[in-house]
């Protein structure tokens, strides 16, 4: 298991990764192949970007059973995954600031597993689907709930730039199945389940998507939020935790 980062340097962005208190920097991209250096950063030194570039950004709405019982949308269970798009301009890394947009009166954290492709994946099989993995990331699917309420579809509510923090790297080859989902605001604990709770597993959503979309090499799928959100407010600090993977944390600003 390797644990890739994206992060600035004086010479542009690299990619490393992440070993025993350094990173060792890679050329490439690692979802398309890479090669080691012998350049080396303390992590300290460095600022941790989001750990993906891509295409599109594919979500899943109401994936979780506890879930869709609070959503103010939806009055059963969906019989095929909810799918939405973020810009690739809602992507922040671990440590930036989410921006409280004006024109919202309510803005939510959502914690979700976030799922990398790997190389490109069209029309593909759910017994195949897990050959397009690359990795897998913590993601917070900002929303902004009021608007998702008042425009109906979601695209604005969900699309503003910082709504998509993503990090703190990512992680390829775990188990994937049955992992903690967490989050925590302020500290506190809000969210909590396993992605084993999911209605739509990774699979499936990933030959459900292809068959919609082509999935392209570092592509992210985020992939549904447990039971609990709530709003954020200006001076919060929301913290997405996943087994396996690590903390991402975000001010609200």
């Amino acid at each position: 298991m390797e644990r890739f980062v994206r992060f600035d340097t004086a010479d542009g962005v690299r990619w490393g990764i992440l070993g025993e208190g350094h990173i060792t920097e890679i050329t490439g991209n690692p979802a398309l192949g890479y090669e080691m250096t012998d350049t080396h950063h303390q992590p300290s030194q460095i600022k941790l970007l989001a750990p993906v570039q891509p295409s599109k950004i594919v979500c899943v709405g109401l994936n979780y059973r506890e879930h869709v019982k609070e959503s103010q949308s939806a009055t059963k269970e969906p019989d095929e995954p909810v799918l939405f798009l973020k810009p690739p301009s809602a992507l922040i890394g671990p440590g930036e600031k989410i921006v409280y947009p004006e024109m919202a009166q309510r803005v939510d954290y959502e914690a979700e597993l976030g799922v990398i492709i790997g190389r490109e994946c069209s029309q593909v099989a759910e017994v195949e689907a897990e050959d397009f993995i690359f990795g897998f990331t913590c993601v917070n699917d900002v929303t902004a709930r009021d608007l998702q309420k008042k425009d109906v579809q979601w695209t604005r509510a969900k699309g503003f730039d910082t709504f998509c923090p993503a990090g703190p790297w990512l992680v390829d080859k775990i188990k994937y199945g049955d992992l903690l989902v967490e989050s925590y605001l302020n500290g506190e604990l809000k969210q909590s389940s396993r992605t084993s709770m999911m209605i739509f597993p990774v699979p499936f959503l990933i030959s459900f998507i292809s068959k919609v979309m082509t999935l392209y090499p570092g592509d992210l799928i985020s992939t549904g939020t447990p039971a609990g959100i709530a709003p954020m407010q200006v001076g919060d600090r929301i913290e997405v935790r996943i087994e396996g993977i690590g903390s991402l944390a975000n001010d609200i600003a």
